[in-house]
């Protein structure tokens, strides 16, 4: 499936009390690879931004006057989205923006437009309970080089979050190997399946074991008692 990880950056924090969008960014992921084609949007709000929001971003409102407003942008945009998954970080925060600016517009609402949403934050809430999934701590976390990041930009966040998603579905989930897919002239590589080898069962040792125990207690603490383990051994 076609992917588009997107970020926006905005005048504030409530598309519903009036704030906008002023810059979108968008990354192309085809079979879980980059694929170059992006889009990036700098947009006119037709207000300025708050105070708080300028330190995130550091976009002036001197710099958008010019910019395009999303009206002019909104058929390029939605036609680029057309049929894909669109991966976000705290996606309600980003849809509600895109919702309002297309319902400005006289234009529906995004799901319309998009094969699903996926929200990444809550993938590394699942992933990761107890920890802070901001995308810097994810960047952190999975080794996502993110020096170059000292504000917020919709286009430069899109690609590290493109890289942190690959890094958070990296996962193998048969035992079936892929070697690459076909060659140059056409034909397929087979693919191996591990399943039909006798695998040797490695047990873990005493100091594994305790700290899987400690793990276990800590995910335990951090989610209140409220782990599936907890409540099963106390039904």
């Amino acid at each position: 499936m076609r992917q588009i990880v997107l970020d926006t950056e905005t005048t504030g924090l409530s598309a519903e009390n009036g704030d906008r969008i002023i810059e979108i960014g968008c990354v192309e992921l085809l079979g879980r690879k980059l694929t170059g084609n992006n889009r990036h949007f700098y947009l006119n709000p037709e207000r300025d931004s708050h105070e708080d929001a300028l330190k995130v971003h550091g976009i002036s409102n001197e710099f958008l006057q010019d910019k395009p407003k999303f009206s002019a942008i909104a058929d390029e945009l939605l036609a680029y989205l057309e049929g894909a998954e669109v991966i976000i970080h705290n996606a309600p925060f980003d849809i509600s923006f895109l919702n309002k600016e297309l319902e400005l517009i006289g234009r529906e609402p995004i799901a319309r437009c998009v094969d699903k949403v996926t929200d990444s934050l809550m993938m590394a809430k699942e992933l990761f309970p107890g920890k802070r999934n901001s995308l810097d701590a994810l960047c952190d976390r999975l080794e996502v080089d993110n020096s170059g990041r000292t504000l917020h930009g919709a286009l430069l966040d899109a690609e590290l979050l493109a890289d942190v998603y690959i890094n958070l579905t990296r996962g193998q989930n048969t035992l079936a190997m892929d070697l690459g897919g076909g060659t140059q002239d056409g034909s397929v590589v087979p693919v191996i399946d591990l399943s039909v080898f006798d695998l040797p069962l490695l047990r873990a040792s005493d100091q594994e074991v305790q700290a899987h125990e400690n793990l276990l207690a800590d995910i335990d603490k951090a989610s209140k008692g409220k782990t599936v383990w907890r409540v099963l051994a106390d039904a």
